[in-house]
Parts: C-alpha cells; structure tokens; sequence
C-alpha cells in the first residue's frame, strides 16, 4: 500500500480507503471482518458519515486493538433520529451524536471531525455561525477532533470551505461520469502524471476546486468513486463503455490533493480488488483510453449535471435532482442518506409543471419533465 499526505493535516493516509456506509447490510462479525480484512492489507482511513448505532459499533469493535493505527472521518451533523438518518445543524441532536460517535469508536477522539454535508449556501451560512460551528471549534481546541473537515457534493461550496482556511481537508465526490464535459476531442489529452493537461476536460468550477486545494494544501479524500458501480457497466455508464476499478481509482488519485479514495465494499475478496491497484501496470490503471475510445453519442439521453437546463421557472435544481435520482436508482434500495440530501433541496421535482423549456436547452436530448415525474415518485411517493 502506498501512502499520501492528507494536505496540511499532515497525516499519510492508503491511498485505497474504506467507505463505511453499507457495514450495515451485513451480520456484525462479518462487517468487523471485512475492516479487519482491510486494515490487514494496509488501508488506514475510515469514513463513519452513518450515524445508526450498528455501524458506529463494528467499526469501533473492528478498530479496538489498533486505534491510533487508524484514522476516522466522523461527521458532526450526522444524526439518528426515530429510527432513521437526519442530517441537522440542531445541537439538540448534533451534540449527542457526536458523543455516540465518539463512545463507539474509542480512543477518546476523532482524527477528522467532519462538518457533514454542505451543498447549499443556506446550509452553509446556516452551519458557519451560531453553536453549530462554535462546538465544532471548541472540540477542536480540546484536541478531540484533531483536524477540522467538511463533505460536499458542490464544488462551489466545497471551495468556500478551502477559503475559510480553518477547514483542512475535504471529503468530495469524484470520479469520470460527475467531473467530464461530454466525450471531444479534449478528453483524448488526459493526463497521465500532469495535472493541468488532465483537467482540460474536467468542468471549468471542478478544475477550479482542485487547483485551489492543491493551491492551499487542503486535502481531498474521495467519495463515490465508482459512481454507484455504474460506470462499471456498459449498459449505465454515461460514456457508453465500462470501466474498472483501477482504472476509477487511478482517476481519483489523478486529481490534484487528491490523497486517498474511499471504496466501498461488501466483502474481502472487494477488499482485495481494490488494493490490487497498488500493483496495477499503467495498462490496467488507463483510464483515458476508455474515456478517449468512448462513443460520441455516449452522453444522449443522459444527464450529465451540467446545468444548461437552468433556468427553471420554479427554481428546481434539476442537475442535483437528476444526480440524486441517478445515485439512488443504482442501488437495490433507497438510501436513506440519498432521500435526506434530496429533502435538503429547497425545491422539489414535484413542483416541475412539465414546461420543457430546460429541455431544449439540453445538449444531450434528456427528457427531464419524464425524469422529475420519476423522481417525484421516488422520493416523494
């Protein structure tokens, strides 16, 4: 395994992580395990968004007899209420979350205290004064967050964070699918070693934020990298061709500040998949071939998040709509996390009155009026 510094925080996290989130889905001696598994193999990063009490708990029975040999992302705003997922800013919740957190993990403190999910400016001027950011200092001062972190799928807000200077690391969503411009001949320049030929393809406010880390020494760890496991398939991938692990996890790692990719796994042999990067040749981590080789007609009919939709008569975010509603049908269930991101919007697909005028702006031939219906029905049935 291999080793990066984690920007100013100066840890050197694997450069392969583990993404908690379905630790969940398995039997608990399973799930400490698989962390077990990982650790074996070299990996040393952790996110712990999930606030259910389960999760917290394998990984602290998982990391028990090896803490500091650990280093865990732990959210602060990440709260279990009635039985489910809510994301909040009231410190009626947030507070004892934290502490849950922290009794379960061990050790007496967290390495990355994450100031979880900010992707509006509401959020964030909401997050950013009064006794939510205020706790969230005081623990740092204490020492019982030792880094001060932020997760966001928006690149505008995760570049305020990067600006504010006390935030030292950020955890952000990459991978091919979220940060290309449709297949050109742009693509074919990708980088294999320098940045600033990689980013010739990468959206304009994307290449910004990765630019601006690398700039400030803010580090990035990476969330959803694989896209659901889409762009592992043919059928659902928005270029129209498959990629492999190696070849997104080497995409990942290609971004400036970019020090590690936290992959999520159901089991060892996942585990082992992944790690096997490390000693992947160049062939098998090649992902500008795929990305050059893709058709051109590999974006019609799917939403690429670009935004030449806007404006909507009724202020609908259709690129988050139609990236929520993307993530969630990729997984044999509704994610909880998904329908609390999707509730944080402060405008519905239901309240889309089928106008199509976004629909002759898109580039690709989406049909979004159908796709908000959908949506609608999804997260609102």
């Amino acid at each position: 395994m291999n080793y990066r510094r984690l920007g100013k925080t100066n840890l050197m996290v694997s450069e392969v992580g583990f993404g908690g989130e379905w630790l969940e889905r398995h039997d608990e001696a399973h799930s400490v395990n698989l962390i077990r598994h990982a650790h074996a193999q070299g990996i040393n990063i952790i996110d712990c968004w999930m606030p259910d009490p389960k999760s917290r708990t394998i990984i602290g029975k998982a990391i028990a007899d090896c803490r500091d040999e650990w280093f865990v992302q732990g959210h602060l705003g990440s709260t279990w209420q009635g039985g489910q997922y809510v994301r909040s800013r009231d410190m009626a919740f947030v507070k004892p979350a934290f502490e849950d957190l922290l009794a379960r993990i061990g050790g007496g403190y967290i390495d990355l205290g994450m100031i979880h999910y900010i992707d509006s400016e509401a959020d964030w001027e909401g997050s950013m004064q009064g006794p939510f950011i205020e706790y969230v200092r005081e623990l740092h001062d204490k020492g019982i967050i030792r880094h001060i972190g932020l997760s966001t799928h928006n690149p505008r807000m995760a570049k305020r964070a990067v600006e504010t200077g006390f935030v030292e690391m950020i955890l952000f969503s990459i991978n091919p699918a979220f940060d290309m411009h449709p297949a050109s001949e742009d693509l074919m320049e990708l980088l294999e070693g320098h940045f600033e030929e990689s980013l010739s393809g990468i959206d304009p406010e994307r290449a910004e934020l990765y630019r601006l880390c690398e700039e400030r020494d803010v580090g990035i760890t990476v969330m959803k990298g694989f896209f659901g496991g889409a762009l592992f398939d043919v059928n659902r991938s928005p270029f129209g061709v498959a990629f492999t692990p190696a070849q997104l996890i080497h995409y990942a790692l290609t971004r400036p500040a970019v020090a590690s990719i936290l992959c999520g796994y159901d089991t060892p042999e996942q585990v082992d998949q992944a790690v096997a990067y490390e000693t992947a040749d160049a062939d098998a981590r090649d992902y500008a071939s795929v990305i050059a080789s893709a058709p051109l007609h590999s974006y019609m009919g799917q939403c690429t998040y670009c935004g030449h939709c806007r404006p909507c008569p009724m202020d609908i975010d259709i690129a988050m709509v139609n990236k929520f509603y993307d993530l969630a049908i990729q997984q044999p269930t509704l994610p909880e996390s998904l329908r609390e991101h999707y509730r944080a919007l402060e405008h519905g697909a239901g309240e889309c009155v089928g106008c199509q005028s976004c629909e002759s702006r898109c580039p690709f031939g989406v049909k979004i009026a159908e796709r908000m219906a959908k949506a609608a029905e999804l997260f609102e049935g």
